[in-house]
């Protein structure tokens, strides 16, 4: 059976350390690489280029992670930027919405994770609120994850696979605040803050939750990634042979 190959991005970071080496370094938790193997599919991390080439990866990839990170720059939804908002990651921001908009072009399905979704949201038009209290790790410990209930909107993809509320690790303190036009709230937090949201429809596959996967043990939603990767490479392949990756 084939196994799709789902690219995810990465960190740039100005100094890693590993050995005797400290040098400017492309990384990625392995939580992120780990749950994509365990869920049936083949991995590619994605280090950050330039947003012209991001169709021409995006053509050999399956399926698309857009993974945490750094804050979403305020300028791509023309705020200005909060105190507590983190440095920007500009070389990121580009990159990520040009593969953003290259996947769901091509029909590739894509999963926004925490900083994912925000882009998501960003690049489709929509608007963040820059910070919120009580949706990171245990007071007073910065780098922990906390726990919370998220509650899903009846209808949507994300209610079909996950249809009672459930606990999820988190760690956020920004969030969407105007919806992006097509996309759906298909989850909330407690609090009333979206916690998923999708492009309603089979086709393209987009969703983008707000919380971590990577550090649970739930497989439910990377595997409905690697199935819909599976699905919509088999559907190109069909239409057009000669231009889908063997």
């Amino acid at each position: 059976m084939h196994e799709p190959l789902i690219g995810v991005t990465t960190y740039l970071e100005p100094a890693a350390r590993w050995g005797v080496w400290e040098l400017p370094a492309a990384v990625l938790p392995s939580a992120y690489p780990r749950l994509v193997q365990r869920s049936g599919a083949l991995v590619a991390l994605l280090p950050p280029d330039d947003a012209e080439r991001a169709g021409a990866v995006v053509a050999r990839l399956d399926g698309l992670v857009i993974a945490g990170g750094a804050d979403v720059d305020p300028g791509l939804y023309g705020a200005e930027r909060d105190f507590r908002t983190g440095p920007p990651a500009h070389e990121r921001d580009a990159w990520e919405v040009a593969l953003l908009r290259a996947a769901m072009a091509a029909g590739v399905p894509v999963l926004g994770i925490c900083r994912g979704m925000q882009l998501l949201n960003v690049a489709l038009g929509g608007t963040l609120t820059q910070h919120l209290d009580g949706h990171t790790g245990p007071l007073g410990k910065e780098g922990v994850l906390g726990e919370h209930p998220v509650i899903p909107v009846p209808g949507t993809r994300y209610a079909s696979l996950v249809p009672a509320t459930a606990s999820v690790p988190t760690y956020h303190h920004q969030a969407v605040e105007r919806l992006a036009p097509g996309l759906v709230a298909s989850a909330h937090a407690a609090d009333g803050t979206v916690e998923a949201v999708e492009l309603p429809g089979e086709a393209p596959w987009v969703t983008g939750v707000q919380w971590h996967p990577e550090m649970g043990d739930d497989l439910t939603l990377m595997r409905a990634l690697v199935e819909a990767a599976r699905s919509a490479t088999a559907a190109r392949a069909a239409l057009s042979p000669a231009t889908v990756r063997a």
